[in-house]
């Protein structure tokens, strides 16, 4: 099943997607009841429609609206070329073959299919990111890998985009990153739920096409089946010592050649321009999907000082 969002007559409302329409479901009925119902109630569910509309005829929204994203990077193609940006002598460090470490990203930077992304302030060296991102259903604390497969409603493509002069800058800091990847995250066209995937299994991992496109020219291609760890495993890191709950994201990171960084560290920052307004980026995902946006001006950075001294004697306290 195709579990999707759409403006519906200026409101959200879920919808079933169903080869080319959309089945807007009852008011009341929320993406993820859809996603947390088991197969039964799930049908059940889908079968409440009140309208039935053409693709061409709505507009998409982001299938989910989050109430956390976390992105993991478990390609170690894309790692290799993305280091090499940097020096081109260098390794994957040892520290990555460890764990699937992941950083929690902006759910209110939220986009969909179709809408445009404004260059972020101060950006000059703009990027996307082609991956897939599990979607939680069920509510799970400390789960094993074994036990973290039933928690997973569906999958969906994810761009997360990268400023990656910002990045870069607030990295060497070794916080982390803000506002490199603050300023969006891009879901759709729609969940496929996990069960119209199994055909596709491969051990643990889905072997799953991707490839991704600027302006009708294809950059890279991969396979989902790649990942150094499953998203069984990456729901079981996530739900270590807390909760996952319905709704929740959790991003593959960036497939091998699914990005401007990588290609640049492999052939060179001349290999293709950082993005810019007007140009067109499409990832596809065998077996879900392709989702579409462009890049527009963004506004300016407001320019803030310089650190300050904060030296001064503190006050003293009356004992």
């Amino acid at each position: 099943m195709r579990i999707g969002r759409v403006d519906h007559e200026g409101s959200p409302r879920a919808a079933v997607i169903d080869g080319e329409v959309a089945r807007v479901l009852t008011t009341g009925i929320d993406v993820l009841d859809v996603l947390s119902a088991d197969v039964v109630e799930r049908e059940r569910l889908a079968g409440r429609a009140e309208a039935e509309l053409g693709l061409d005829e709505v507009r998409l929204l982001a299938p989910v609206e989050p109430p956390t994203m976390r992105d993991f990077s478990v390609f170690e193609q894309h790692i290799e070329g993305v280091i090499k940006d940097v020096n081109p002598e260098a390794t994957v460090p040892p520290v990555w073959y460890e764990s699937p470490f992941c950083y929690f990203t902006n759910p209110h930077a939220l986009s969909g299919p179709g809408e445009d992304i404004p260059v972020p302030p101060g950006c000059r060296r703009l990027d996307f990111e082609l991956e897939v991102a599990a979607v939680i259903g069920r509510a799970g604390r400390n789960l094993t890998p074994e036990e973290s497969g039933e928690h997973i409603a569906g999958y969906t493509i994810f761009n997360d985009w990268s400023a990656r002069d910002l990045q870069m800058a607030e990295m060497r800091l070794g916080l982390g990153m803000c506002k490199g990847k603050d300023f969006a995250n891009t879901l759709g066209p729609w969940i496929v739920t996990a069960d119209e995937l199994e055909p596709y299994r491969d051990g643990d991992r889905l072997d799953l096409e991707l490839s991704a496109e600027v302006n009708g020219s294809q950059l890279g291609t991969d396979t989902l089946a790649n990942m150094a760890w499953s998203f069984p495993e990456l729901v079981s890191y996530a739900s270590r010592g807390t909760w996952v709950r319905p709704g929740d994201v959790l991003g593959s990171g960036t497939c091998g050649n699914g990005c401007l960084l990588e290609l640049w560290g492999r052939r060179g920052r001349d290999f293709h321009a950082p993005l810019g307004p007007g140009d067109v980026v499409s990832l596809h995902v065998e077996r879900i999907g392709t989702l579409t946006n462009a890049v527009v001006a963004g506004a300016e950075s407001h320019v803030l000082p310089r650190a300050r001294s904060g030296r001064r004697a503190p006050r003293s306290v009356a004992g």
